[in-house]
């Protein structure tokens, strides 16, 4: 979908995507529907035959929008509403898939609720770099909106809290305890809110790559983590048998 977007000639992306002038937007264009008929396919043979179509769907009105007469929707414009859209969506997407077998609601409220704040705030985090072009289309993204300061505290304040409910919901045995998974999300947030999330003039590659993989990579780092950890502790159970 985000592949989608950039093919679909948004005008924000000739100021914050120059590097794609004159790039093949038609092998892009081929290789997102491809993807999306690969993913579609294995959701329907999981019997998810709706779910694949909500970020389609979604995303078409995310990035062009649907006019009828003076009516012009698209999800991109206000503050924070293509934050809240993409978190959505991403939210629901992964609730839909996890909660297929769910005989209780309630867990799935809770996966709900913690992918939905991490997608927000990751895309947050992404919208400072593109602050010169989002201004320049009249997109207006909390950076642009609320400033850096500003945008950061209250980035930090709802990653904390969501922590702070997920730790409430194992305590209640809600849902199962996942020490590492949570942990390292906490712990790479906070890092990647308080020293990468404001883009500078003359970006270092380093420090791009640092959160481009403190957000993109932290999914991998998390279950390579617990894998990891896993491993060590059976090799000592049965070093100690």
């Amino acid at each position: 979908m985000y592949t989608l977007d950039r093919t679909l000639e948004c005008k924000e992306d000739t100021v914050n995507r120059s590097e794609l002038t004159g790039s093949r937007k038609d092998i892009a264009f081929l290789v997102s529907i491809s993807a999306f008929s690969a993913g579609a396919l294995i959701l329907f043979n999981e019997g998810l035959y709706t779910l694949p179509f909500l970020p389609l769907i979604i995303g078409y009105l995310y990035s062009k929008g649907i006019k009828i007469g003076r009516l012009n929707l698209k999800l991109k414009s206000g503050i924070g509403i293509k934050n809240l859209v993409v978190a959505f969506t991403w939210g629901t997407f992964i609730t839909g898939i996890a909660g297929k077998s769910a005989d209780n609601i309630v867990p799935l409220i809770f996966v709900f609720s913690f992918f939905s704040s991490k997608v927000f705030i990751n895309s947050v985090i992404y919208d400072f770099k593109d602050v010169k072009g989002d201004s320049l289309a009249g997109i207006r993204t909390l950076p642009v909106q609320l400033g850096e300061k500003k945008t950061i505290a209250f980035l930090l304040i709802l990653h904390i809290l969501t922590h702070i409910g997920m730790l409430l919901a194992i305590i209640m045995g809600i849902i199962a305890f996942e020490p590492i998974i949570l942990l390292y999300s906490l712990f790479a947030g906070i890092i990647c809110i308080t020293c990468y999330s404001a883009a500078t003039e003359a970006e270092s590659r380093t420090r791009k790559l640092i959160r481009e993989f403190l957000v993109d990579g932290e999914s991998t780092m998390e279950i390579s983590l617990r894998a990891f950890t896993n491993s060590l502790f059976l090799w000592n159970v049965l070093y100690s048998n």
